[in-house]
This record gives C-alpha cells, structure tokens and sequence, in this order.
C-alpha cells in the first residue's frame, strides 16, 4: 500500500489523543495528499458526505512481533482479551480506522485538502485510504460493544487554575477542553497528585485530576 496523504492537526504526540474518534469535533484536522495523489477529480462528489472513513497506520506504534493478547486500559490495563475483540495499535498490521466528519474542502498550495473534526489520529499520520461513510450500510443502532458495553466511561470536568484559560484563544480553549474533558489519563491510573503532561497545539499542557474534576495548572 501506498501512503496518500497525511494529516495535520494539534495532536503533538501519542498521550491526549481521543480513544476513539468522533469525541473531540472541536479539534480540527488538515488532511493533504501526497503529491501523486492530487488529483482534483479524485475529490469530485466527495462534499456530498457529511462523514469519512480514513483508513491509516499507527506509525508509531509498529513492532516487528505481535501479541494475540492485549491489556486494553478500558479493562484497568489487568485483563488480556484477543487482540481481534479489541482496537489496540498493537496489531500484526498496524492499521487504524476512524470515522470523521467532512467540514469541507480547501484549495491550497498543496493542492485541494480536506477540513475535518473528530480525528483521533495523531500529527502527521500517514493515510492508506479515504471512503464515504455510509448511514444506512455503516450505521446498526441495534449493535453491541462487547465488554465497552459493560466497563465505566471516565469523564471529567475540566477548569482551568487562575490566569491560565486566558493564554488560549476562544477556539484553542474549546478544542483543548474537549480532549481534556475525555479524561486522557491511562484506565489504571488515579492518583490526584500525579501531575500529568503532554504537548498540544504547540503549547505544553499540565493537568491534575481529584474527584471528577481535570485542572489545568500550565498551558
């Protein structure tokens, strides 16, 4: 396969980024194609879909061995279940795939590029493929989710220590409350006085979490 573009978004590095995507449409997403694959017809009809299936590869995470067991963090990171019942990155093909919304397209230097929310990819990934999300061949409201169906879903309310919401600009604070707001720490981990950190739109962000409640203590 042939990589045929790349996105480009704040997600600086692994730890942040949603779990799953569709949880944080307030960040937005670039995705340029690789020069070969610039065609504009290649896009004709594609703003009829108001959603995408990007088809991508976990870059960062490849081995050269796998595991037919995985210790998802949804689990406490304690469990192994089959490596097929769940989405890890650590797969014998380190493939992702993610369902996003098309916000529309963009004529640039770089040729047309697509404007999307939701990704849960992180800057820079490569992209195999890209296809229209289809409701009523994609959609099955009567699906179950296996043992996500049963496991807690942590969230939290997100504030910001004094002084430090006014560095971010409006859109830069909501897109970087909807990441946070998905609680990003690992689903064994709670300790209130772990200070937790990571890179997010150029900016190093630190937070704590007690209670429920993420505080922002540097941005």
């Amino acid at each position: 396969m042939e990589i045929i573009a790349r996105i480009h978004n704040a997600y600086d590095e692994k730890f942040g980024v949603p779990r799953q995507s569709g949880l944080a449409e307030e960040v937005l997403s670039t995705i340029v194609f690789e020069e070969k694959y610039r065609a504009a017809e290649a896009l004709r009809g594609i703003e009829e879909f108001s959603h995408l299936w990007l088809i991508w590869a976990f870059d960062r995470t490849e081995r050269e061995t796998w595991s037919p067991t995985v210790r998802p963090p949804r689990l406490g990171g304690n469990k192994r279940v089959g490596v097929f019942a769940t989405r890890s990155p650590f797969r014998p093909n380190a493939i992702g795939l993610s369902c996003v919304r098309l916000m529309g397209t963009e004529k640039t230097a770089e040729g047309t590029v697509l404007k999307v929310a939701g990704a849960d990819l992180v800057n820079g990934t490569p992209i195999y493929d890209i296809k229209p999300y289809i409701p009523y061949a994609d959609c099955h409201p009567e699906a179950t989710g296996g043992f996500t169906d049963t496991t807690e879903k942590r969230r939290a309310e997100v504030r910001f220590a004094p002084g430090i919401g006014e560095k971010l600009d409006e859109a830069g604070r909501r897109a970087l409350v909807s990441v946070l707001k998905e609680d990003p720490r690992p689903g064994y981990q709670d300790d209130p006085e772990r200070i937790y950190g990571f890179s997010f739109g150029g900016r190093e962000v630190r937070f704590t979490v007690a209670d429920g409640i993420l505080t922002v203590i540097d941005c």
